[in-house]
């Protein structure tokens, strides 16, 4: 058992506590004095000893051996029972007559907090498709826009906006910026370009797409597939006829299945820790700026762990001896 942090003695002082009384004749005031306890501590040693022998030298746990106000073992169960049945926390207290917060600390200490691990945890669904352009991930990332006083909570740990008056109320001055991403499935070669706006309508997405697949024709890939999530400006006509246009097929995803699109998710979260957040920009253009040249390290000297520790360059063999 772990000592507390405070004690006095261990098993193996109280041994010598002890053999100082039973065989070298001290008396308990001098053992006591010399390990720093009072007469009582060395007395209840004492008698552990004679009564348990070396064991009764060890620490016990402090804990009460019965505690009325537990909750009994079948109550427990029946909450086990419930909850896989889905039911809310609130569901049960109210069906077993049992506080709520007594059901929920249960919940947790059992491990179904939360109703996700009722369902068995998903196998990693790996795969890589053979040659490049045969599928790209596509997605968008919202960006808080960077304020005259400077970056955001995220880096500086302060909260709050500028505000402004508009029709005579006060709203945020900051806004929002939306970073949309490409990914090549087969190479992980990426394009990701900077929109501003009111949201992920279907004008950002369909000018995305035109300048992705130029990005990608200039390095000798021709998409044939595009994947996306279902957001408004997926699943617009404009954008479905963009891609006709383009010879694109256009695939979404299952709705609550980002994990379909997880190349694209996966970039998305590089590009946040190695772009957008990495440093303290002045102002959302210094932040744009900035993007061009990550993109650049990315796809042709930063090692991708997914490639061998290779940058995505490497898989597209019209391009790799320019970067060397």
């Amino acid at each position: 058992m772990k000592l507390h942090a405070n004690a006095r003695t261990c098993p193996k002082s109280r041994r010598l506590l002890v053999d100082r009384v039973i065989e070298q004749g001290w008396s308990v005031t001098e053992a006591a004095l010399a390990a720093g306890v009072s007469d009582r501590t060395v007395y209840r040693w004492l008698r552990r000893f004679r009564q348990q022998g070396e064991a009764g030298l060890e620490d016990r746990s402090s804990a009460p051996k019965r505690i009325p106000s537990r909750l009994r073992a079948e109550r427990v169960e029946a909450i086990e029972a419930l909850r896989r049945l889905r039911m809310t926390a609130a569901e049960i207290a109210e069906l077993l007559s049992i506080p709520i917060s007594t059901v929920s600390a249960w919940l947790k200490r059992i491990g179904l907090g939360k109703r996700s691990r009722l369902e068995p945890p998903e196998p990693p669904n790996r795969y890589e498709l053979a040659r490049p352009g045969q599928l790209v991930h596509v997605d968008v990332k919202k960006l808080g826009r960077i304020s005259l006083r400077g970056a955001g909570h995220r880096v500086t740990g302060r909260r709050g906006q500028v505000k402004r008056v508009i029709d005579g109320r006060r709203r945020g001055a900051t806004g929002w910026e939306f970073v949309h991403v490409m990914v090549d499935d087969h190479s992980r070669l990426a394009y990701a370009e900077v929109f501003q706006g009111t949201g992920e309508n279907a004008r950002q997405a369909v000018a995305f797409l035109s300048r992705g697949l130029r990005f990608f024709a200039e390095h000798g890939i021709r998409v044939e597939r595009l994947m996306s999530d279902n957001g408004a400006g997926y699943v617009s006509a404009a954008h479905a006829i963009a891609c006709r246009a383009h010879g694109v097929r256009h695939t979404r995803i299952r709705p609550g299945r980002p994990r379909t699109n997880g190349k694209a998710e996966r970039f998305i979260q590089t590009l946040l820790n190695e772009w957008a957040y990495v440093r303290l920009y002045g102002s959302s253009q210094e932040r744009r700026s900035q993007l061009a040249p990550y993109l650049e390290r990315y796809n042709f000297r930063r090692p991708h762990g997914s490639l061998g520790k290779q940058p995505p360059a490497t898989r597209l063999t019209n391009v790799v001896g320019n970067y060397t």
